[in-house]
């Protein structure tokens, strides 16, 4: 066990774990936004930033891939964690302010508006449909690509991609709903996200557990994930 100390509570927990981990474990609130209980951790969207105390003053980490660590001080609510949350927040407005979950997100940390002005888009980047096709699926159908304000979440080369089975996960954890159903069925090009020629199957989880449901609907079957 790992004894650390978060917001002046002494508290326990097993080795291997995260700073995120060990503070939702004992009732500490800590936002997230890429993070997923299904997937590894990305660190991605500095919402889970902490301080750490060190000797050489406080450290700002991402809590939910830093590990727990013997004699650990941590801090989830300093005035400088609120301040770079509130930034994160602002800009998470900015772009898809007209989205429930970023409105909800942005409310827990204290936001309501944004100075910011960034194009319209309900995708925020956080990598949980690209994380979700390659960790739950085993495929890789989609990636992120490009860089900076060109960054985006598309099949390699923009083309279309032989690899998606159109499982649905990638509907499943995104929280913008960016994602839907629609957009990766419909035969439709001008709402297919990532268009595929390859018959619709189950991925290596829906296989995996493939007698636990056999009765269910072929429709059901499809998006199933």
């Amino acid at each position: 066990m790992i004894a650390l100390t978060i917001d002046g509570k002494e508290i326990e927990v097993e080795a291997g774990r995260t700073l995120l981990d060990a503070a939702r474990e004992n009732g500490f609130h800590i936002p997230t936004l890429c993070y997923h209980e299904a997937l590894k951790p990305y660190g991605g969207c500095r919402m889970c930033v902490v301080e750490l105390e060190t000797p050489r003053g406080p450290r700002v980490v991402a809590s939910c891939t830093y590990p727990v660590e013997d004699g650990a001080v941590v801090h989830t609510d300093t005035d400088q964690i609120a301040g770079l949350r509130k930034v994160a927040a602002q800009l998470l407005l900015a772009r898809a302010g007209h989205t429930p979950f970023i409105q909800e997100l942005a409310a827990s940390v204290g936001v309501d508006s944004t100075p910011y002005t960034l194009p319209t888009d309900a995708c925020v980047l956080c990598s949980r449909c690209v994380r979700a096709c390659r960790e739950i699926v085993g495929i890789g159908a989609i990636s992120m690509a490009n860089r900076g304000s060109d960054r985006m979440v598309a099949p390699p080369f923009s083309i279309s991609s032989a690899d998606c089975i159109e499982c649905a996960t990638c509907v499943q954890v995104c929280p913008t709903d960016a994602i839907t159903l629609k957009h990766i069925t419909d035969r439709d090009r001008t709402v297919h996200m990532w268009p595929s020629e390859f018959a619709r199957g189950a991925c290596r989880l829906c296989e995996y557990h493939a007698d636990e449901w056999m009765d269910v609907g072929a429709e059901e079957q499809t998006v199933h994930g």
